[in-house]
């Protein structure tokens, strides 16, 4: 599958039940999708994946495949630190009707490189989806290496990686890695990190999966387009131009601070479950002000 554009990891709206918001959940779609994405990703990190039940985890992309109905791609995280449950929500979604399946490295086991690749080559052999790697050492304690991505790419049905390291050397080593061995042209790059998005896509990435564009979805898909066409000097432009509202986005663990600032937009995000907690006071004024400087409220 190519993958390239816009990709938003949604924000999981609660009630004050702590249940799912589904009719919030379908209206964050519709208003996404009104903003020009391609795509939408259901229960990856942004979505707290990480306190939803599995009964949950797959309603949500239940919801989403139905919501969406074929008009952008349709993304399910799918990962876990087990394989063989990566493997039950992989082959869900591939059921289900989703387009692609985000997986994460496994978490806390910290497996060696050549078990990472024994990792996604078992997920490949069960299913046909195809899938996302998703590289996030912040949040997972281990780093794809660059080699180990070459060996991912040579894996059927394993299309693409979400690398959110922050370390643009490393895109760069990935990439001229993939393009060494043959393999650049049939895998994608996606950036993890909003704000690293366009040097990434200087040095060859095709897009990003987003989490700040649950918020500014509208200025996130026209610099990834421009990116995508070549004007790279209206691309730099909007890209300063969403820079203060990305660093206030991330001031605080996400996506804490998308959910502020959804609610100060009117629309539907509710808590955050715990362990997360509220923002504190003064970041939420750092948040709304840079809002209002973006002209988003």
């Amino acid at each position: 599958m190519n993958f390239q554009g816009t990709y938003v990891a949604m924000v999981t709206p609660f009630t004050s039940n702590n249940e799912i918001d589904e009719e919030g959940f379908r209206s964050n779609i519709n208003f996404l999708i009104e903003n020009g994405v391609d795509g939408l990703l259901a229960v990856g990190t942004t979505g707290e994946s990480a306190t939803m039940s599995h009964d949950e985890h797959k309603s949500l992309i239940e919801i989403l495949i139905d919501e969406v109905n074929g008009r952008v791609d349709t993304l399910a995280g799918a990962g876990s630190n087990s394989t063989i449950e990566a493997i039950d929500l992989v082959k869900f979604s591939e059921d289900a009707g989703a387009d692609a399946a985000l997986v994460i490295t496994p978490y806390y086991n910290k497996p060696q490189q050549h078990g990472l690749v024994n990792h996604y080559q078992a997920i490949a052999d069960q299913s046909d989806i195809p899938i996302i790697a998703y590289n996030v050492p912040s949040r997972t304690g281990l780093d794809i290496l660059s080699e180990t991505v070459v060996e991912l790419a040579k894996i059927d049905n394993v299309d693409a990686l979400k690398e959110a390291t922050g370390d643009i050397s490393k895109v760069s080593a990935t990439i001229n890695l993939l393009m060494d061995e043959g393999l650049f042209d049939d895998f994608t790059i996606l950036s993890g990190d909003d704000g690293l998005t366009l040097p990434m896509m200087v040095l060859g990435a095709n897009g990003v999966i987003s989490a700040s564009a649950n918020v500014d979805p509208k200025r996130m898909v026209s610099m990834v387009n421009c990116a995508l066409d070549g004007d790279f000097d209206k691309a730099r432009e909007v890209h300063y131009e969403m820079e203060d509202l990305i660093k206030a986005l991330f001031i605080e663990t996400s996506p804490v601070p998308s959910k502020e600032a959804l609610k100060m937009m009117g629309l539907p995000a509710g808590h955050v479950r715990q362990p997360l907690a509220p923002m504190k006071e003064e970041n939420i004024a750092i948040l709304k002000n840079a809002l209002k400087e973006s002209n988003i409220i």
